[in-house]
């Protein structure tokens, strides 16, 4: 039996929708006819290998971090508190706020129903449900600890969702401080300043310096202001489409890696996004290379998921997980050193979680560091900016009596 999602119309010509059980189409259809609907489309709920129906949209849309770590979280409670898996997912969909992950969920379900195993219905939708998390539901699934994988999944998932949330709370002030002082100095140099201006151009006498350029500044704005913005976005979107050339992208993601400050940082972001994703897949008793294979998915430099493949590789040749990744020559000694004293110690999945604290709460401060000092110097640069353009404005003012002596 699987899910389809269902377009209708009721007796008053309203559209409704949403997912009904049944075992074809054409049973789908019946069911709403009895329920005193007229079908318009009905479509099976597949993952993306399946092509969606027009006017429908199936499971394409992924979970958010979020979302799926709250429902990592209240899966693994129904588990624990004794629930069969077919309840466990109805009641998780029943009470479901997003349409999208009531979906997936009645379409997971009914997998099940089929004789699949709960981590080959999850991998029908890799969208939501990513390789690491697959993984460690079937390495759940066989040892018998389904509830304790999936509370590991969700201490895993409110990390990486509190982690990105931290990082984005960081950077939007200093990118609104920044859009705000641009827009500020374009629409001064656009608009304000021509027309006070306008009194000085008109005199056959030498203004000063500052005066002269904040003209020229204002006239090219003028003039060219709608070009230079045209030419950015398309740039924009050259550089974008670009970049989705593996070669170009490869290139461009080492460029990053190695500059000074934002290289390190990036370094320090992935290599926390890497030994998560590595303590949770060994945890759940996923062997270390399938765990480094997978691992190396979520990171989204190519540099440095390169490394990890290559890692991956030496693994497979017999190396040690730490002495594979130090040849790499791309991640943190600290990192390095944990994993090794993990593999010393049997205690891989720990020691692998602490590394990935450290990394992250290096990362938090550094970014948290980086912001106070960025802060007073776009506050600094921005009082420049307004200065020269007040001094330039004021100047002449200050000369008028000469500029009118001179001027015819």
């Amino acid at each position: 039996m699987g899910a389809f999602e269902f377009q209708a119309l009721d007796a008053s010509g309203r559209t409704q929708k949403g997912v009904l059980q049944g075992d074809t189409a054409r049973a789908v259809r019946q069911v709403l006819r009895e329920r005193g609907l007229t079908p318009v489309a009905v479509t099976e709920v597949a993952g993306e290998t399946q092509a969606a129906a027009p006017g429908l949209r199936l499971g394409r849309r992924g979970l958010s971090a979020s979302q799926k770590a709250i429902l990592t979280r209240q899966f693994a409670t129904l588990i624990r508190a004794g629930l069969p898996l077919d309840e466990a997912l109805t009641a998780l969909a029943e009470q479901s706020d997003g349409e999208t992950m009531r979906r997936q969920l009645i379409s997971i379900r009914s997998r099940m129903m089929e004789g699949q195993t709960l981590a080959n219905s999850l991998a029908g939708f890799p969208e939501s449900f990513d390789g690491v998390y697959c993984a460690a539901v079937a390495a759940g699934e066989s040892s018998g600890k389904l509830s304790e994988v999936l509370e590991q999944l969700a201490d895993y998932g409110e990390r990486q969702a509190s982690f990105a949330q931290k990082l984005g709370t960081a950077l939007v002030y200093p990118v609104l401080l920044l859009t705000l002082a641009l827009g500020v100095t374009a629409a001064l140099l656009g608009y304000v300043v021509p027309k006070v201006m306008e009194v000085f151009t008109d005199m056959e006498a030498e203004l000063p310096l500052p005066t002269r350029i904040l003209l020229g500044l204002a006239d090219a704005i003028e003039q060219w202001g709608a070009v230079g913005l045209g030419a950015l976005v398309v740039a924009a979107v050259l550089a974008t489409v670009a970049l989705k050339r593996p070669a170009i992208r490869a290139r461009w993601d080492r460029f990053l890696l190695g500059l000074p400050v934002i290289g390190r940082m990036l370094t320090m972001v992935e290599s926390a996004r890497l030994a998560r994703t590595l303590a949770i897949a060994t945890s759940a008793a996923v062997p270390v290379l399938e765990a480094l294979k997978l691992s190396s998915r979520v990171l989204s430099n190519t540099a440095l998921k390169t490394a990890v493949e290559a890692a991956a590789l030496r693994v497979r040749e017999g190396a040690s997980l730490s002495g594979a990744l130090k040849e790499t020559g791309r991640f943190p000694q600290l990192l390095v050193r944990l994993i090794a004293s993990g593999e010393k110690s049997g205690e891989l999945p720990r020691m692998v979680a602490h590394a990935a604290d450290l990394n992250e709460r290096q990362v938090q401060d550094r970014l948290a560091t980086a912001v106070a000092l960025i802060e007073p110097l776009m506050i600094l640069a921005m009082g420049a900016v307004v200065l020269f353009i007040v001094l330039a404005i004021l100047l002449p003012i200050f000369n008028l009596n000469q500029i009118l002596g001179v001027a015819p």
